[in-house]
């Protein structure tokens, strides 16, 4: 057995050590002072007698019941179809559609940010959007209908807006733990035993699957239920859902609903928590269900109509989502646009004609908080894996929950917290508050990342560089990092999408201080100009897209002249 290098230790140690004080031990800290105000602790508004009351005053809300119902309804549902869309989907074209094809065709819609893709499904599904304009000459429609698509009561617009969203990552994370079976084989399998294909994925495939994905999709679940920034564009606005509800209960000028809004970010907490249990109930019962029907034998109907199906739903999600995106460039150019024309009248570039005097400062702030807070995780995830390999150690059960953590914890439920001991610290309202707030949340997708192409290069490499006497530091910075050049990159263009795209932290802890495209975008959202609107969020929109191609482009341009020497 080799031994344990002390230098790999204390490198480990330290970034683990980093990590705890800087990423979980905010979050824990969070949630204490959520709680405490939550049960009526609230020291600085002069409350100190612990109780419920904060939770009768949030259940005595109006709406506040409805709020929950919405909630549920929506993220859920949200949840449960694109899970089903996702894996219906990879059973239908895995095999006939390249990964590297379809990690392609998946990208532009990852790199989305959610508020930008929710404004351009605001543009599409609008009474006056795209989709009405087309069926206007069909129905005979003289004047937009007056149907409620977008803020619709049911939330019918916000679920289809998270499974836009959605799909495209379960699809890439069934795709990723597909690489790890043998499905051909299965197929061939359970093929040449008189099964459907579609019966194969159930019965044998999906088993093997979901172990690998259940925590994505437990990722998937608490973003649902606890959204914000697309809840407020698409979802129901009076009564919204509890997370929106408690936003504006946190911004009220009455500091008396701070307690109630507290006690709310807990019971949003115990939500996800319960829907995590509802999750671990279904998983047990499908268990015993599938080992019955499994045992029971027979071949079964066949799935494969429903497969297409579930297939042809995906791909009018992805024609939506991809319409919504060019949406937002059209608007902020658009100028003169009657109804029911489907193209604008006149162009016009006066929405983009004034920087000054706003999106370049909301643009500026936005590459300042993307830079740092992906620089920051990027060197703490290399540290990580560069300390588990000096170690000699894999990672552990508990490093994986360190990781997933800041995920699988509802936003607003630590969020107001950690501001309260920000403002006792004296951080909040600054650059330096935001940026930790929101490596809370970029540090755990730059480290999914980088962690597996990390573990799956060539460990020869080292070997041979070792060989030839170069130290740690020098494999790491001669050999390691420009190997995983390309997943580097991706890592970066990961961590600058999910920097643009935070919209709470960035909200709470600048203190309303720092505008970023985000927080603007989803200000103006409920503006009457779509012009401005669509200005920021093509901007918004246009920086991970931009980050994403450079993270394709760069490496083919570094290593041209290498082409075909490296099998």
């Amino acid at each position: 057995m080799t031994a344990t290098r002390p230098d790999g230790g204390l490198l480990r140690a330290a970034v683990l050590g980093v990590v705890a004080l800087g990423l979980v031990l905010p979050i824990v800290a969070g949630l204490w002072q959520t709680a405490r105000a939550g049960a009526g602790v609230m020291p600085a508004i002069g409350a100190t007698a612990a109780s419920l009351e904060p939770l009768r005053a949030l259940v005595a809300l109006p709406g506040f019941g409805t709020a929950l119902w919405l909630t549920l309804v929506t993220g859920l549902t949200a949840t449960a179809l694109s899970l089903l869309l996702a894996v219906a989907t990879c059973a239908a074209l895995h095999g006939r559609l390249p990964a590297r094809a379809a990690g392609r065709m998946l990208t532009p819609y990852l790199a989305a940010p959610h508020a930008a893709m929710a404004i351009g499904l605001a543009f599409l599904l609008a009474p006056s959007g795209w989709i009405a304009r087309a069926l206007a000459p069909l129905v005979g429609w003289d004047r937009p209908p007056m149907i409620a698509t977008v803020n619709d009561p049911a939330g019918v617009a916000l679920i289809l807006g998270l499974m836009v969203k959605e799909v495209p990552f379960l699809l890439l994370v069934i795709l990723s733990a597909l690489s790890q079976l043998p499905v051909r084989q299965h197929l061939a399998a359970g093929r040449s035993l008189g099964y459907g294909r579609g019966i194969v994925w159930i019965k044998v495939i999906m088993p093997q699957v979901w172990p690998l994905i259940r925590l994505p999709v437990m990722v998937v679940l608490a973003y649902s239920l606890s959204v914000v920034d697309m809840a407020l564009i698409l979802g129901p606005s009076n009564p919204p859902t509890l997370s929106v509800l408690l936003l504006r209960l946190f911004q009220s000028p009455e500091i008396g609903l701070l307690l109630p809004a507290s006690a709310g970010a807990l019971v949003q907490a115990l939500l996800v928590v319960a829907a995590f249990g509802l999750l671990w109930g279904l998983e047990r019962a499908g268990r015993a269900l599938g080992r019955w029907w499994v045992r029971r034998g027979g071949r079964g109907l066949s799935a494969e109509p429903g497969l297409w199906a579930a297939t042809a739903v995906s791909a009018v999600l992805f024609a939506a989502g991809a319409l919504a995106m060019l949406s937002l460039l059209v608007w902020s150019l658009a100028w003169r646009w009657p109804w029911p024309a489907i193209a604008p009248e006149s162009w016009s570039l006066r929405a983009w004609s004034s920087p000054g005097g706003g999106w370049a400062g909301a643009l500026g702030n936005t590459l300042i908080l993307a830079a740092a807070t992906t620089a920051i995780s990027l060197t703490l995830a290399i540290a990580w894996l560069e300390g588990e390999d000096r170690a000699r150690r894999g990672r552990a059960g508990w490093a994986e929950a360190l990781i997933y953590l800041p995920l699988l914890v509802p936003q607003i439920g630590f969020l107001f917290g950690l501001n309260v001991l920000f403002l006792r610290m004296g951080l909040s309202g600054g650059y330096l508050a935001v940026i930790w707030a929101q490596a809370l949340f970029v540090f755990p997708y730059v480290m999914i990342a980088l962690s597996d192409p990390w573990r799956a290069r060539d460990p020869r490499l080292d070997r041979a560089a070792a060989a030839l006497g170069a130290g740690p530091w020098r494999r790491l910075f001669t050999v390691k990092l420009p190997v995983l050049l390309t997943p580097i990159l991706t890592a970066v263009a990961i961590g600058i999408a999910v920097s643009v795209a935070q919209y709470l932290p960035t909200l709470f802890m600048g203190a309303g201080r720092i505008a970023t495209l985000t927080t603007e975008a989803v200000t103006l959202s409920s503006a009457s100009d779509r012009r401005v609107t669509g200005v920021y969020a093509t901007l918004q929109a246009a920086l991970p897209f931009a980050a994403y191609a450079a993270a394709f482009l760069i490496p083919a341009l570094v290593w041209r002249n290498r082409r075909g020497l490296v099998a």
